[in-house]
């Protein structure tokens, strides 16, 4: 993902829709959402909505992954 010249807060956010570093059967699952959150950071401004957004997204992200954990015993 291209950041050069986005805001901090962009960038910021950015990093943690990473998904290469999970395994295989969380990776389904966090992908489709960074890849969402590139096709985003692409095609609208920095501002306080594309920041919001990306939160929100990423918090379902974060959702979708646990949800997928197994239970603890």
């Amino acid at each position: 993902m291209n950041l050069e010249g986005r805001h901090p807060s962009t960038a910021q956010i950015a990093r943690f829709f990473e998904w290469e570093h999970l395994p295989p059967h969380l990776q389904t699952l966090s992908r489709p959402c960074g890849e969402l959150a590139e096709q985003m950071i692409e095609a609208l401004p920095d501002g306080p909505e594309l920041t919001a957004g990306l939160r929100k997204l990423l918090e379902a992200k974060d959702c979708f992954v646990r949800a997928a954990l197994p239970p603890r015993n």
